[in-house]
């Protein structure tokens, strides 16, 4: 297919609303659903739990808990340096092709701090200090190597040996359901069992191919903007082009002439199917993960997505944000006026949510007012 077809926002919508899971709650397992989807941002432990519930059928929180502490899925940094739920199998084939991005990241903050540090010798250190594979906070991995480097802090060397040098993973009890816990950090390789799988050597990079597939199944069509703002690598041209060249990707455009590549029998519905009311938590992936982000949120309200707000969709878009208050009560504060069939709709949804997250002790709704 040329890139003479343009695909409107409302197509993109629908698109974007069947690979997340929004427009139909999918049978999936949930660590099906947190493969297809390449992971679910968490850097709010307890945000994934309603993700998921927002996306399957019959999802059991305790489930994914169970996943956590069974070692199939892990909390680490990777995507665009923030926190994510990943699988296991997925954290160690995509780790290393990330570590150079989360370096930059770190340097990008605290390069002044750590202009003077050998960082191969700082990772060197850290794994050192990590291999009696006792967890430690990230406070207590910097001070253990702080005596070689003082000058930086504790706050650089731990961000940038927790985060970017080591690959770590977060320990239970921290993400599991209704449970608050500091973050206790194990190398990835001590709790999972083996190394990261390390780059390719040849430079055919098949793990920046299999993200861009990956990427496509779960949020295409989209823009190569789109997979970089998703993952945060720069070198995926090259991956594009290779997968491109096996004739694995269709081409569209938008309705502003760019070219959205996806994947050719991935769903594509009609701009007009009915979608249903959603609530996502905070910084969910279907808006997260693009660059141009108008095809479910309008620019005005763009801000909200990096803001850590809750929203809701309607006619899926972007149409209010949600809290929860003490008393286990949804409250909805629309960005603008809804119909009597929105509203009713909103409600109905919101109750559901709230007797997930009350174990059914609670159905209470509240919209407000819309906002300023």
């Amino acid at each position: 297919m040329g890139t003479s077809t343009v695909l409107g926002t409302r197509a993109l919508n629908r698109a974007t609303l069947a690979r997340q899971l929004l427009l139909d709650r999918a049978e999936l397992p949930a660590l099906d659903a947190v493969a297809h989807l390449g992971g679910l941002q968490a850097q709010e432990p307890q945000e994934p739990f309603v993700g998921l519930w927002s996306r399957l059928s019959a999802f059991d929180p305790s489930v994914l808990s169970d996943l956590l502490t069974g070692r199939k899925v892990v909390r680490t940094h990777l995507m665009r340096r923030t926190v994510h739920l990943v699988t296991a199998d997925d954290v160690l084939a995509w780790r290393g092709r990330h570590t150079a991005m989360l370096r930059q990241r770190v340097l990008g903050t605290y390069r002044r701090e750590l202009s003077g540090v050998d960082l191969d010798e700082l990772a060197a250190a850290g794994r050192a200090v990590m291999a009696d594979g006792e967890p430690r906070t990230m406070t207590e991995l910097a001070r253990a190597v702080a005596g070689r480097w003082p000058e930086p802090g504790p706050r650089p060397l731990g961000e940038m040996l927790i985060a970017a040098l080591v690959p770590m993973a977060q320990l239970p009890p921290r993400g599991l359901w209704r449970t608050r816990a500091g973050v206790r950090n194990v190398m990835l390789s001590d709790w999972l069992g083996r190394e990261v799988d390390p780059p390719a050597e040849n430079g055919s990079d098949p793990v920046g191919q299999a993200l861009v597939l990956r990427y496509l199944a779960a949020f295409g069509p989209a823009a190569s903007a789109d997979l970089r703002a998703w993952c945060g690598l720069a070198g995926l041209p090259a991956a594009i082009t290779a997968v491109r060249a096996r004739g694995e990707l269709v081409a569209f455009r938008d309705e502003r002439g760019r070219e959205l590549l996806d994947l050719p029998d991935a769903p594509r519905p009609d701009p007009d199917t009915p979608a249903p009311v959603r609530f996502l938590p905070a910084f969910d992936n279907a808006v997260l993960g693009y660059h141009d982000r108008g095809r479910i949120i309008d620019d005005v309200h763009r801000g909200l997505s990096v803001a850590g707000e809750r929203v809701v969709l309607v006619d899926g878009r972007v149409a209010a944000t949600w809290t929860v208050t003490k008393d286990d009560t949804v409250t909805v504060t629309p960005l603008h006026g809804f119909s009597r069939t929105d509203r009713t709709a909103v409600a109905q949804e919101g109750q559901a949510l709230a007797a997930f997250l009350s174990d059914d002790d609670s159905d209470r709704v509240r919209i407000t007012e819309p906002g300023p």
